[in-house]
């Protein structure tokens, strides 16, 4: 190959690398200039605008102290009808749901058996009454034969023996009566209180032993929550406090009384039942589940909102305004309470009136920059 062509490929093969190297090096810088520009805009300030609602103040409140309290709801008045004697079930036509008023009739036993009962035992009454009149009038004959000198003193002491039997017997055949009678009764089932039929655990036709349970009557004119509670929470509990109560699918509010508190702790839980009296029982039945706050007692205390507390730090801190810009404050809970049906939480470690974000307004970076609008606390 000649000279000048060895010269002329290398020369072109150093135009290539320049070439490649300039233009890896514009490639570059324009990159870095990207990212210098997305730094900057980074960099840039972002400002939120807030609504008065956004923004709440600390203050010190009256905090009224609850205790959260959950139960069935239960009638104050219900009662089991029951076989009182054992025969087939006669003449039970009331269903759940039907309303039954006290003493009313609601079946009856078969009674075969127990009026022919009754009529043994008053036919037997009936004959001891014959054996009281015979051994009277033996009675009668022999004192009158001692009085004549007929027979001994002895003689009549045993006759007046027999009259006593007689008569004993008797008052026991009377008794026996009593007892088919009381029994022929019971064969009748009435309402012991006024009410409506929750439960049929019997079937006409079908043959019941003694006790065994036919219905069940429930009245729910008046209601409670049977509530259980933790032996601690229990010693603040007075009668006459009230609580507000929320029922299980209705938008509802209960409001009840603590009407009585047992004074036995449960074996095992050790929780204590507390009652809570409903004063608006319409609509409700017994078994929905009630839930809620049970208000024991005030107390004066620097507040948030509950919602404005945030827990997605190792401890439990505040965002607040300061200067305009958001801080996060770490505080110290203390009491829980409600104030005008408000979910409060008394704090320690911001100072009164400071502007604290609400929680729906979310997570912010500290030091975001936040504008609020004209009538914001």
């Amino acid at each position: 190959m000649k000279l000048w062509m060895k010269w002329t490929s290398a020369a072109l093969g150093l135009a290539i690398v320049a070439g490649v190297g300039l233009r890896l090096a514009a490639t570059n810088q324009a990159k870095k200039a990207a990212l210098e520009s997305q730094q900057a805009a980074l960099r840039v300030p972002v400002s939120l605008e807030l609504n008065a609602a956004d923004v709440v103040s600390a203050r010190t409140v009256e905090l009224q102290r609850t205790l959260p309290v959950s139960g069935p709801i239960k009638a104050v008045s219900s009662a089991f009808v029951k076989a009182r004697v054992a025969g087939e079930l006669q003449g039970l036509t009331v269903r759940e749901g039907d309303m039954v008023k006290a003493g009313q009739l609601l079946a009856r036993v078969d009674t075969t058996e127990y009026q022919a009962r009754t009529r043994q035992a008053q036919q037997q009454a009936e004959s001891a009454k014959a054996q009281v009149d015979i051994a009277r009038r033996s009675f009668d004959n022999n004192r009158k034969l001692v009085d004549q000198g007929f027979i001994s003193q002895t003689a009549l002491e045993s006759s007046s023996a027999s009259l006593a039997a007689a008569e004993a017997s008797y008052r026991a055949a009377l008794a026996g009566v009593d007892v088919a009678a009381k029994s022929l009764e019971d064969t009748v089932l009435r309402a012991p209180i006024s009410g409506q039929v929750s439960q049929r655990l019997t079937q006409p036709g079908e043959r019941v032993s003694v006790d065994a349970r036919v219905l069940e009557i429930v009245d729910l004119s008046r209601l409670e929550v049977e509530a259980s509670m933790a032996a601690a929470d229990s010693l603040g509990v007075k009668t006459g406090q009230t609580a507000r109560l929320s029922v299980e699918g209705s938008a509802q509010v209960l409001i009840s009384r603590v009407a009585r508190i047992n004074p036995t702790a449960v074996a095992g839980s050790r929780s204590v039942l507390v009652y809570l009296s409903v004063s608006n029982p319409e609509g409700l039945r017994q078994g929905l589940f009630a839930q809620g706050a049970l208000a024991v007692g005030e107390t004066r205390a620097l507040a948030l909102p509950v919602s404005a507390v945030r827990a997605d730090k190792p401890q439990p801190y505040v965002q607040w305004l300061q200067d305009g810009r958001v801080a996060h404050q770490t505080v110290e809970l203390g009491e829980r309470g409600e104030v005008n049906g408000v979910a409060m939480v008394a704090v320690q470690g911001i100072a009164e009136g400071a502007p604290v974000l609400s929680g729906a307004v979310g997570a912010l970076r500290a030091g975001t920059a936040v504008k609020t609008s004209a009538g914001s606390n």
